[in-house]
């Protein structure tokens, strides 16, 4: 074999290593847009078609006009969007704190934070059910902000205080000695430095509550309440599964996230990068 073939072999093998991963990887979201765009008697006909017989957008009219899914997506956003605010908020406060102060029980506030990303979620199921419960939050959306805003802040925190590390001190004290408090140095110097992180947080939070089914099922049950993973759910019936809406609800559920993904998507990557943490 020559030099040529014995570069170019390997080459070939991840080639088709990583040509196998994409077609994994996008085959079921071209299913769904294929299903999406199908007529009712030719998802149900038994016959194997990898693209519709006759295209139509019947499916995503119906699921727009004709269930509660708009209201999902509403309610899907603004759980979604306050939760990852709030959390953005704890996450700049607390990840200062934690970057910048020396303090005593800092590192056991540290593990603390790190221990409740290996608790199960049926362990603070019930607590949580019973607390909503006798508080009459059981059915509102309110409730879903708060167990999304407490699940991500501690992870959330922890990579913002990396991202604060990361910031020379000597930058903000040359700040403060040209004149600036402390609110000044925070919004005029470190947060602008900070904008990858902020924007791969907030993404990461919001993606986090958006796909969230989990407590969505366990805390809404009205149709006012549900949120899109649940409303998903809700095409399953006792008898039937409603292949076409079901597909066209799904893609639209993430027009949302992908757009948010193509607008800061350079921020994502550098932001990931930046908040490596150090072994």
């Amino acid at each position: 074999m020559t030099s040529f073939g014995r570069k170019a072999a390997p080459e070939l093998v991840r080639f088709v290593v990583l040509l196998l991963f994409a077609l994994g990887t996008l085959l079921p979201f071209y299913w769904i847009i294929v299903t999406s765009l199908k007529t009712r008697q030719e998802i149900y006909s038994g016959q194997l078609t990898l693209w519709p017989k006759a295209l139509t957008l019947a499916n995503y009219i119906d699921t727009l006009q004709n269930t509660n899914f708009p209201r999902y997506l509403l309610n899907s956003f603004t759980v979604s969007m306050s939760s990852s605010i709030l959390v953005l908020l704890a996450s700049i406060l607390g990840g200062y704190s934690l970057a910048r102060y020396q303090f005593k029980g800092k590192k056991f506030v540290l593990v603390s934070f790190l221990a409740t990303q290996m608790v199960p979620v049926m362990v603070i199921l019930v607590p949580l059910f019973i607390t909503f419960s006798q508080i009459h939050l059981l059915n509102k959306l309110p409730a879903l902000i708060i167990t999304y805003t407490a699940m991500n802040i501690p992870f959330c925190l922890i990579t913002m205080s990396s991202f604060f590390q990361r910031i020379p001190v000597s930058l903000e004290e040359a700040a403060m000695i040209d004149g600036c408090n402390k609110f000044q140095t925070m919004s005029k110097v470190v947060l602008p430095m900070m904008q990858p992180g902020i924007v791969a947080t907030f993404v990461f939070a919001f993606i986090g509550s958006w796909n969230d089914l989990f407590f969505g099922v366990m805390f809404t049950n009205s149709e006012s309440a549900k949120t899109v993973p649940v409303g998903l759910s809700s095409f399953v019936q006792k008898f039937d599964i409603n292949w076409g809406q079901m597909s066209a609800a799904g893609i639209i559920s993430l027009i949302p996230v992908v757009i948010m993904f193509a607008i800061v998507q350079k921020y994502i990557v550098a932001g990931l990068t930046q908040g490596a943490v150090k072994g």
